[in-house]
C-alpha cells in the first residue's frame, strides 16, 4: 500500500505519528500547499518510508498529478472540507482510494432553512456513487472520530447489542482548557463555523431528513471518565445523513456540546457577517472573512502544550436490547490530552480524529475491508475495527473504548 495524506496540519500530523507505528503501508507520502509543512514533519518523524511533497487541495488535476506519480494506492483527506471534492475527484481521475474525515458541504434551503433541507452534507459525494461502483473503486466516507468511530459504533450496536433501535443519538463532550486564551478552538476554526452555523439536520424514519434552527434543543449529558455533564445542541453533522443510509435507526441526531461562551461567540460571528466565505475587498485585497478568523486564532495543532482534560466522542442507543427487553447505552471513547501528548505530540483532538482513518488505512490494506462505491464507516464489519483500535500494540492500537449504560 502506499498511501497518500493532504494536509500537514493537526490531523494530518497526527494520523502520520500514529501511522509510522504501523507496518501495513510501504510508502506515505505527506503533501500540503505549503511545502515547509510537510518537509518539517517527515524531518521530525524521521522514518523512511515518509515522503514530503506539495499538493494543490483545490485542484484535481494537482491531486490526481501527485497520485501518479508516487504510485499511490490510497489517499487520506486531511484538510477542511471545501477541498473534499477537488481531492475526491482526483482520487477517481487517478484510480486511487479515497478517505475523508468530513464531507462535501451542504447548502441551507433557500426559502425555509430551519425546517427543510438543501443540499446535504455528502450530497456531491452520494450523487456519484454508481459511477464509483462501476469502475470498482473505493470512497470511504466520513471516517474521523464524529464522523467516523461514532459511525462504527452504530453498527456494532445495530448487529451485536440491539434488535430494535429507535435512536441513534452521537454525543460529543470535553472539559478540555486551554491555559492563556481566552478563546481558542481545539479544532479548525473554519470546520467548526460551517459544521455549528448551518442549520443542524435530524432524521426520522416516517419524516426523512429536515433542519432545526441553530444550537437548539439543548441537553445535559453526563459524560463518563471524569467529564462530567455537559450541555450539548443540535448541530449538523455527517452521521445524520450517513447512519440511515446503513442502519434501521427509526431516529438519528448530533448534539454537541459546546458551551454557552462557545456558541455567543459563534452567535456573534455570524452577526457580524465573519463567517462568510465570499471573499470581501478590503483596501484592495480580497479575503474571505472567515479565512480572517481563522488567521487571527491559534492553530489548533499548536494548542497541545497548553491544553488539559479529556474530550468524548460517542453515540447513546436507545431501543430494544438483544434479550427483548429495553435498552439505553452509550458506546464511547475517551481521549487524554496529556497521554496523547505524551505519546504522539498530538493535542486530543486531532488525535483522536487522526487515529480512525489510520485504523480503516489498515483493514483495507489487509483486505479486511473491501468494497466499491461511496460507502460510509457503517457500510462495514465493526468488530475488527474496534478490536484493532482497542488491542495493545503491537497487535493493536492500545486505545480502549467503553459501553455504559444509562436509564431508561
Amino acid at each position: 500500500m502506499k498511501v497518500l495524506i493532504i494536509g500537514a496540519g493537526g490531523v494530518g500530523s497526527a494520523a502520520v505519528r500514529i501511522a509510522v507505528r504501523r507496518n501495513f503501508f510501504d510508502t506515505l507520502v505527506v503533501a500540503d500547499y505549503d511545502p515547509a509543512r510537510p518537509a518539517a514533519l517527515v524531518a521530525a518523524v524521521g522514518d523512511a518510508r515518509l515522503v514530503a511533497a506539495q499538493v494543490d487541495a483545490s485542484s484535481a488535476a494537482s491531486v490526481a498529478e501527485l497520485i501518479r506519480a508516487h504510485e499511490i494506492t490510497h489517499v487520506l483527506n486531511a484538510v477542511d472540507p471545501r477541498f473534499v471534492m477537488p481531492i475526491f475527484d482526483g482520487c477517481f481521475e487517478a484510480g486511487a482510494t479515497y478517505l475523508d474525515m468530513a464531507m462535501s458541504l451542504s447548502t441551507p434551503h433557500p426559502t425555509d432553512p430551519h425546517t427543510q433541507t438543501g443540499k446535504k452534507l455528502g450530497d456531491d459525494q452520494f450523487a456519484v456513487a454508481s459511477d464509483w461502483a462501476d469502475k470498482g473503486a473505493l470512497a470511504v466516507v466520513g471516517i474521523g472520530v464524529e464522523p467516523g468511530l461514532s459511525d462504527v459504533f452504530a453498527r456494532y450496536a445495530e448487529d451485536e447489542l440491539f434488535s430494535e433501535i429507535d435512536e441513534l443519538g452521537v454525543r460529543d463532550g470535553a472539559n478540555l482548557v486551554v491555559e492563556g486564551y481566552d478563546f481558542a478552538p481545539s479544532f479548525s476554526i473554519w470546520t467548526t463555523i460551517e459544521e455549528c452555523l448551518n442549520p443542524p439536520v435530524v432524521f426520522e424514519k416516517e419524516r426523512g431528513w429536515y433542519t432545526t434552527a441553530p444550537f437548539s434543543e439543548p441537553e445535559v449529558f453526563d459524560f463518563p471518565d471524569g467529564i462530567g455533564p455537559v450541555e450539548c445542541v443540535n448541530v449538523e453533522h455527517e452521521e445524520v445523513l450517513l447512519m440511515p443510509r446503513w442502519t434501521k435507526a427509526k431516529k438519528v441526531t448530533f448534539k454537541y456540546g459546546l458551551g454557552n461562551e462557545f456558541i455567543e461567540v459563534l452567535k456573534t460571528l455570524h452577526m457580524l457577517g465573519l463567517d462568510k466565505t465570499e471573499p470581501l475587498e478590503v483596501k484592495g485585497v480580497k479575503v474571505a472573512p472567515r479565512d480572517v478568523v481563522a488567521a487571527g486564532l491559534p492553530d489548533p495543532a499548536t494548542l497541545g502544550d497548553k491544553m488539559s482534560g479529556k474530550t468524548c466522542a460517542g453515540v447513546w442507543v436507545k431501543g430494544t436490547g438483544k434479550d427483548g427487553k429495553p435498552r439505553s447505552t452509550y458506546l464511547y471513547h475517551v481521549a487524554d490530552n496529556e497521554q496523547t501528548m505524551a505519546e504522539y505530540s498530538s493535542q486530543a483532538v486531532v488525535w483522536q480524529t487522526a487515529i480512525n482513518p489510520v485504523i480503516a488505512l489498515e483493514l483495507l490494506a489487509t483486505g479486511v475491508w473491501s468494497g466499491a462505491g461511496v460507502l460510509g464507516p457503517e457500510a462495514f464489519d465493526a468488530r475488527p475495527f474496534l478490536s484493532l483500535l482497542a488491542a495493545d500494540a503491537p497487535k493493536g492500537y492500545g486505545s480502549p473504548w467503553g459501553i455504559e449504560e444509562k436509564a431508561l
